[in-house]
Parts: C-alpha cells; structure tokens; sequence
C-alpha cells in the first residue's frame, strides 16, 4: 500500500531549498511507493489546505535554482494571523494532515521550524525535519543547507570591498546577516580579509575598534574592513540584551515574562541602525571617512553553491530511509558527513552558536584579526 507524505518550506527562503525538495522527491518517486504532497507556502499552505501532488515534472531542472517551488512563510501553527487576529491553528492542521491521508510530512525550516515542528509532532503527526537557514545556528548539525552559498557571496562582496576601501582611504563597514549567530560575519570576515570581525557571541568595545583602525593608519595602512554581524552588541547593549533574555527565560510569572518580549522587540528595534552608528562613531574615533555596505537578503539569493546542492540532496534523500522504516519525530542532521536522525526535542529551542575555543576564532586571532574585545 502506497504512502502519502507530505512536504513544505518555512521560514525565511535559502539557497539548497529547491536541491532539498529534489532529494526528497527523487527518492520517493524513483525508489518507494510514495506520493508526494506539496503544501504551498509553509504552514500557512497546510491550514488552507493549498497543495498539489508533486511528480517528476515539478523536480526537473530545479537543482540549480535559488528560492523554493513550493512557497514559504514565516506563519506559526499556534500564532497565525487569521482575518486580523492571532489564532492557534495547529488543530486545523492536524484536521488537513488527516483530511489529505497524510503518513507523514516534511518540513524544511531553520531554528523556528524545528520548534513548530516539535508541538505538531507532539499534537500526534508523525514529522521529519530537515535543517535549512544561512545563518547556519540550527543545533546538533555540522551545517545547514544555505550556509554554505550566503557564506560565499558576502566573501565575494568583501572582497569587492577592498578596492573601493583602498582607493578612497575608507573604512568599510560592512553588514552581514546571521540573525545572534556570528557563522556568516566571522566566516566572510576570515575569508575575505576583514581587518576586524564583530560577533554576536563577543560583545565588542568601540575603543578597542578604533584602535586597532587606527594602529593600522600608524602602519602606513590607511583602510580599513569591518565586517560586522547584524546582531553584534557592544558591552553595553549586551549587558542589557541578556539581562532581558534572562527575564524571558526565567520569569517570575507570564506577566514578567510578557513585559520581556515586548521589551525584546523594543530593543531589536532600536538595533535595526546599529551598524551606521558603529560606522558614525569609528568615523569620529579614527579621523577616517567610513562608508556603510548592508548585505542584506542578497545573500539569501541566487544559485546555490555545489556544496549547498550536494547537502540538500543527501539530507532530502535520506528522509526515503527513515519513511520506509517509519522513524518519524526527527531532524535529518549532518554528522560527519553523514544523514544522521536527531530527536526533535534535542534541537527545538537550542540555538548553535560560535564557541569560544572554536578554530576560526582561533585563526583569525592568530592573523591578526581585531575581534573588537582586546
């Protein structure tokens, strides 16, 4: 008897998604009795129940291709705007996984993902996961698909940097994404020769900065490259950022813990220009003109690396395996370079950051690196 899976995108796009539903589709229609369901733009796609039956036409020629064919949305199962207000409509979606015959659905997400993926697994669906987001701070996987294609175009995009940061005698301060993990910034930063990398994970004096800026003007080096994390904090805002988090993971009651989030998205907020008042005041610090570079969802964009389009088809084909032997509840991680299962309730809520003994910090301390804490 045939099986009918299920399968959707969520979160934020990313390079590999497209490779991903490939794999997946790919094994299931060449070597399993399965039908596959694809729901359109991510779990708002399940509620209304907006699918259609993926066959090898809809897979060919997909590989090289950025975004996702099927659609997707940052909505959440328990939170999801209906008609003006925000509803819980995980029951709904335990309605339409029953009402399409569902044996199991695939969901391909980063760290918001796998966490409403675990309360629908806990609702009784059987669920797989797989690990997608160029920030790439999905725990308990070596990597996520889109890591490695952001990784290489904000390389290419510092390295572009330095001509123009020459040739003017400018500080360049560029902006990555990576949301509070600092992967991509210290990744693009080793990589594309950035003279300071600022982090999430190593909050960062100003003075210290424009120091080590302005020890490279002594040099005779009159340029400078900051590549800087989009969720970098400065002592200060860190202190303050932590304490917040802390009242939200350890509230006295939900009204404290309330207060928290709304106090969290005040303070996200006023970050959103963090990055042209860093280059305001190193400008001030340093004497030098400084120029602003954001990023932003370029990198996001785009074809996929080989590398990206080789990790979403071994994940994606690996979910044929785990279907086959009906081993649901799971993120397919990569371990050593193999498909690993990992339970959802080790990976939701657990978020992968940059250690502190981790080799890259290592590195770029070693060549140099300003790292904005000495």
């Amino acid at each position: 008897m045939s099986k009918h899976i299920g399968i959707l995108t969520a979160g934020g796009d990313s390079p590999g998604l497209n490779a991903a539903i490939r794999g997946v589709g790919k094994a299931f229609l060449d070597h399993g009795d399965i039908n596959l369901i694809g729901f359109k733009d991510g779990f708002r796609g399940l509620v209304e129940n907006r699918s259609f039956r993926l066959e090898k036409e809809n897979l060919s020629g997909i590989l090289t291709a950025g975004g996702t064919i099927l659609g997707t949305s940052r909505d959440k199962p328990h939170r999801m705007l209906i008609g003006g207000k925000y509803m819980d409509m995980t029951d709904v979606i335990v309605e339409n996984y029953h009402s399409n015959h569902l044996d199991g659905l695939i969901c391909l997400g980063g760290g918001g993902t796998q966490k409403n993926a675990l309360r629908l697994k806990q609702k009784g669906l059987n669920i797989i996961t797989l690990p997608k987001t160029i920030d790439n701070d999905v725990a308990f996987t070596d990597t996520t698909f889109g890591f490695d294609t952001a990784l290489g175009i904000a390389t290419d995009a510092i390295d572009r940097l330095h001509s123009t940061a020459h040739s003017h005698h400018r500080i360049i301060v560029v902006e990555i994404m990576g949301h509070r993990a600092g992967w991509l910034a210290l990744g693009a930063g080793i990589a594309g020769g950035a003279d300071v990398i600022l982090i999430p994970e190593i909050p960062y004096d100003i003075h210290h900065v424009a120091e080590a800026i302005n020890d490279r003007a002594r040099k005779g080096k009159n340029f400078s490259i900051v590549a800087v994390a989009e969720g970098a904090l400065d002592t200060k805002e860190a202190k303050v950022y932590h304490k917040l988090l802390q009242q939200k993971l350890k509230p006295k009651d939900k009204k404290e813990k309330k207060k928290a989030k709304l106090n969290i998205a005040e303070f996200e907020k006023k970050h959103l220009n963090h990055t042209y008042e860093l280059s305001a005041k190193l400008e001030k610090l340093t004497g030098l003109e400084s120029r602003v570079t954001i990023l932003g969802h370029l990198q996001r964009g785009g074809t996929p690396s080989a590398v990206d389009r080789i990790l979403g088809t071994r994940l994606g084909s690996a979910c044929l395996e785990l279907v086959n032997q009906n081993q649901y509840g799971v993120m397919v991680a990569s371990i050593n370079d193999q498909a690993v299962p990992v339970e959802l309730e080790k990976v939701a809520g657990n978020k992968k950051l940059i250690p502190m003994d981790h080799p890259w910090l290592n590195s770029a301390r070693l060549v140099g690196t300003n790292l904005g804490d000495n």
